[in-house]
């Protein structure tokens, strides 16, 4: 198998035992990015003279004994969402083309501080919410360029499943990790609500935005998590707990793990195909020696209904300094901060209730299972032509995040697994939920999962 796309864990262990050097592999990347990346669209920018500096570097340290880790000498990718110093950093907005930053985002520093090889930056929809940017070429599926990439983190995807990069950053405010993984095949991991720093990133809507990553493995997403987790003086909403090893207990089985499934929440509206790809993922944890208990959700329509008010207005707020005054040179994110700056202040105090309702409930569930285990996206099989109908309404946008956005809200942690593939040859996922700071569960959880099945094996292109 062609080493582009091996696991980031696999090709570390190449490094590591000095099978590839950093300086080859990367050469080896930046080639395939100008042949392949012109059809798909998932670079905002290249960044060949850092990324063979930072190879240069891991090399020597590495054959001089001083290797630091998993992400020593990796390639990677970030979403053009994060900051880098003295690199563009668009956000998806070609009113920011031009904005350089000063300094890396934190997530940034400490990928290179690990050793890491950034590749470059990866686009992503205006702003990080639903739309591109009329005037920027949106990424494309390579598993078939006429189907749904997955929204704003859809370049992180892209590069990933295309076989461009090891692994990437991406961000979740209603979706934008999951969409892409489970679009494109991967591994997506979204933590806890303030589990990674934010510090440099562009926000959408702060009290949603999730970092996270990915990836084609669940072992690969607790590398990079070791990495970017922890506390940061310089976000004090990141939280303090101690960052574990994600890696430790990897392959050690889930038996005993209870796991909860609420079958009309699952299955309701949702694709046979999906309903499907769910009911065979739960049965192989089933038969890995996981508990299976029926459950009821908290009521969630609340959490869906305003989760799109709730971002509008903390958008409203993150563009407050270019919108209105630079409302010409936006797209669609307009009518969502126009949307925003129209809220009335006690609606979105009851909408805040009813999120602290949701969350509470949920942590009330978690006394009795571990993880949850749900669709990622009711459709299978979705087309561009799908999302431009179903996200043209609010009742069928709502539709089709009912499974990200209330995770969001409550700032849950989720893993993206693959499924298996539609029978038009199109990745299907699931979702496992855990209680809040139980990242080291759900790797675990997917880690055993894709150790049992094959699908991370098949790639697009």
């Amino acid at each position: 198998m062609d080493i582009h796309y091996d696991t980031l864990i696999e090709t570390a262990e190449a490094i590591r035992t000095r099978q590839i050097s950093p300086v080859e592999l990367t050469h080896m990347m930046l080639d395939r990015i100008a042949l392949v990346d012109p059809q798909l669209h998932s670079y905002a920018t290249v960044t060949a003279e850092l990324a063979l500096a930072q190879a240069a570097r891991a090399e020597k340290e590495i054959l001089a004994g001083h290797y630091r880790g998993p992400l020593h000498g990796i390639p990677i990718a970030v979403k053009d969402i994060f900051d880098t110093g003295g690199i563009v950093t668009a956000s998806g907005m070609p009113l920011h083309a031009e904005r350089v930053p000063e300094a890396d985002a934190t997530v940034v520093a400490r990928l290179a501080d690990a050793g890491s090889v950034l590749l470059g930056k990866l686009q992503l929809t205006e702003g990080a919410l639903a739309h591109h940017h009329p005037d920027i070429t949106s990424p494309n599926n390579p598993w078939n360029t006429d189907y749904y990439a997955g929204a704003s983190s859809s370049g992180s995807g892209v590069a990933t499943a295309a076989g461009l990069c090891f692994g990437a950053l991406g961000s979740d405010t209603g979706g934008s990790i999951r969409f892409p993984a489970a679009a494109t095949g991967l591994t997506g991991l979204k933590p806890t609500w303030g589990r990674v720093s934010r510090h440099g990133m562009t926000p959408l809507a702060e009290s949603l935005d999730h970092v996270g990553t990915l990836t084609r493995a669940a072992a690969d997403a607790g590398a990079l998590l070791g990495v970017i987790a922890g506390p940061d003086p310089l976000d004090p909403t990141a939280l303090t707990a101690v960052v574990p090893d994600y890696l430790d207990g990897l392959g050690s089985g889930i038996a005993g793990v209870r796991i909860g499934i609420d079958t009309r929440y699952n299955e309701t509206g949702c694709d046979p195909a999906v309903v499907d790809a769910v009911r065979d993922a739960a049965r192989v944890l089933e038969n890995l020696g996981a508990t299976l208990r029926e459950v009821s959700l908290p009521d969630y329509s609340g959490v869906v209904a305003h989760w799109g008010s709730i971002c509008a207005v903390e958008a409203a707020i993150a563009h407050e300094a270019t919108y209105p005054a630079d409302a010409a040179r936006y797209g669609r994110l307009a009518e969502t901060l126009e949307a925003g700056r129209a809220v009335q202040a006690m609606d979105l105090m009851q909408w805040h209730y009813e999120r602290l309702a949701f969350t509470g409930a949920l942590a009330t569930l978690f006394r009795d299972i571990d993880l949850l285990v749900i669709p990622t996206q009711p459709r299978a099989d979705f087309t561009l032509a799908d999302e431009a109908e179903e996200f043209s309404t609010a009742e069928g946008l709502a539709h089709f995040i009912r499974f990200a956005t209330p995770f969001d809200m409550s700032g849950s942690p989720t893993i993206t697994l693959p499924a298996g593939f539609t029978d038009k040859g199109l990745p299907l996922s699931f979702q496992l939920v855990a209680r809040h700071l139980d990242e080291p569960l759900l790797i675990r959880a997917g880690d055993a999962y894709q150790r049992a099945t094959d699908w991370t094996e098949r790639h697009p292109m």
